[in-house]
Formats: C-alpha cells, structure tokens, sequence
C-alpha cells in the first residue's frame, strides 16, 4: 500500500465499525479522507470550529444510538483537555484519529510543543492511544481502536505519524 492509499482503507475501517457521523475540524492531513467522508451518502460529515465540540458531537451521537468518530490534528489535542474529563465520567466511546505535527522536518516550530506532549496530554486523560508509523498500519490500528471505543466505551485515539501524512512546507501551511 502506498502513503496516499490510507484514507481509503481507513473510510473503510470506519463504515466496518458502523460509524455513522464524522466531526473535523479541516486539516491538510485528513484531507482525503474528509472528502472520501463528505462524499460518502452513509456518513454525515460536519466541520468543527474547534476540536472540542467533537467531543460534545460524540455524546449526543452515542446517545442517540450512532457511532461517531472525531479527526483533528496534534495541536487541536490541546483544545479538548477539559472536555475530554466528560468522556471518562459520562462513560460514552470517542474514537479519535489524529494527524501529528511537531515532529521531525517540522516546519512551524509552533507545531512542535502539542507534537510532542500529543501522547502524555492524551493519556493523562485517561485516552488508550495507538499509533500507527506507517501508512499500512492506519486501517488495522483505526479498526482494532473503533472496536476498543464501541466495545467497552472507552476513549481512544490512533495518532497517525508526521512521516505518514507528510511534511508541510510553508506554502502549504499557508494554503490550508
């Protein structure tokens, strides 16, 4: 499989484990598989103006009987923290696929401190976190962590290395 095959087998992943609702904020990273989602007339696909209302947008949805999933990117890890105690008390499943920034070839060095503290910040929330270093490796760890949320009503992220996505250039940083 090649870098640019992921979202595809992750879209897939996702409809396997009966995710209905897909919240984003818009990232470069998530690009493809944000409009494999929009364009797909099983999901309903809505955009964030902040990461934390996809924490909200995975409440209601698992509340109301649909399962949801929320792609952000690293530094949008940092917006969710007090949301994110809501999860652990409430006891509802958040799946969460997040593009990471900060690490090595990082251009915008204020990528690098959330690129950094991503895992720690998540985990002290009490987030299982799986990681995925190579493209071949998203849809499995996206499928395994969906059965994860659903399964026991936890929440879990699948941090997506920096070398998967790709490194930003300025010019692309400014176009996205």
């Amino acid at each position: 499989m090649s870098a640019a095959d992921w979202p595809q087998e992750v879209h897939g992943a996702l409809k396997g484990a009966g995710v209905r609702l897909v919240g984003y904020v818009p990232d470069a990273g998530h690009k493809q598989l944000i409009e494999l989602c929009q364009a797909d007339p099983e999901l309903h696909s809505i955009v964030l103006t902040t990461e934390e209302e996809g924490i909200g947008l995975a409440a209601g949805a698992w509340l109301g009987g649909a399962r949801s999933v929320l792609l952000m990117q690293s530094s949008g890890v940092g917006n969710c923290i007090n949301a994110l105690g809501m999860v652990r008390e409430c006891r509802f499943p958040l799946l969460m696929l997040v593009t990471m920034r900060g690490e090595e070839g990082e251009f915008n060095p204020w990528q690098v401190p959330m690129g950094r503290a991503t895992r720690s910040v998540l985990e002290s929330m009490h987030v299982t976190v799986r990681r995925a270093e190579a493209a071949e490796e998203i849809a499995q760890s996206v499928t395994a962590a969906a059965q994860l949320a659903f399964d026991r009503g936890l929440a879990v992220a699948v941090l997506i290395a920096q070398r998967v996505i790709g490194i930003k250039s300025f010019q692309e940083e400014a176009a996205s």
